[in-house]
């Protein structure tokens, strides 16, 4: 049990890096364990080695170089890049106790991510019509500093977020990331600030409970 997140919610937290497939197994399977009502649901935080997802909306013309491993995700969004360097957070919750409002969970996560970029004294924000967390990279320009992909099946979520702390950023240049060319990605290491996952992991789940509250009360629905 985490002090940060309620007792029907686990918290796992890896050190090591877990390779993506294994991940999206264990996904699947806690998706359907939860929806059955035999397991609790899960907040994990993990960095994975070098590989690119493909969303259910990747166009083949979007996979410039695949010089990592390519996986289909089954999440929602183009292709993604994830690597050492870069935290990313699998958020497992059952919706039909929450509103059952994917809209709303997709804008409490990105809030989440948000709050926790200006703890760090990074500002950053949403865009119309483009999919993820932005803010000003060095050269002044928009920058994607986060990603945000989720896949929402018998109203439990999977999939959530990843954040660049510090990764090769020269990987992403083998797709486009989220199908978004005219942008750039940075990180928090590039913007001169430097966060080990383990503080990353401390400041997010600090922010937990807003993040639940936001999501918790119904408003509308959606088919998942």
């Amino acid at each position: 049990m985490s002090a940060f997140l309620p007792p029907e919610i686990e918290l796992r937290r890896e050190t090591g890096q877990v390779p993506y497939r294994a991940a999206l197994d264990e996904m699947e399977a806690r998706n359907r364990a939860i929806a059955a009502g035999e397991a609790r649901e899960m907040v994990w935080l993990l960095e994975h080695p070098p590989v690119y997802t493909a969303g259910t909306s990747a166009a083949a013309a979007e996979l410039l170089d695949p010089r990592f491993e390519v996986v289909e995700a089954g999440r929602g969004g183009r292709y993604t890049y994830h690597g050492p360097g870069q935290r990313v957070g699998y958020i497992l919750l059952d919706l039909s106790r929450r509103g059952r409002d994917v809209r709303k969970f997709v804008h409490g996560l990105e809030g989440w991510v948000i709050a926790t970029l200006a703890d760090f004294g990074v500002e950053s924000w949403r865009a119309e019509g483009r999919i993820g967390i932005w803010t000003r990279d060095v050269d002044g320009r928009e920058a994607k500093i986060g990603a945000i992909g989720v896949r929402v099946r018998r109203w439990v979520t999977m999939h959530g977020f990843s954040v660049n702390l510090a990764p090769d950023l020269s990987h992403f240049a083998g797709i486009v990331p989220c199908g978004i060319e005219e942008f750039g990605v940075t990180s928090l290491a590039r913007l001169g600030v430097e966060v080990a996952p383990a503080a990353w992991d401390e400041a997010m789940l600090a922010h937990a409970a807003g993040f639940l509250a936001e999501i918790a009360s119904p408003c509308g629905g959606s088919d998942a």
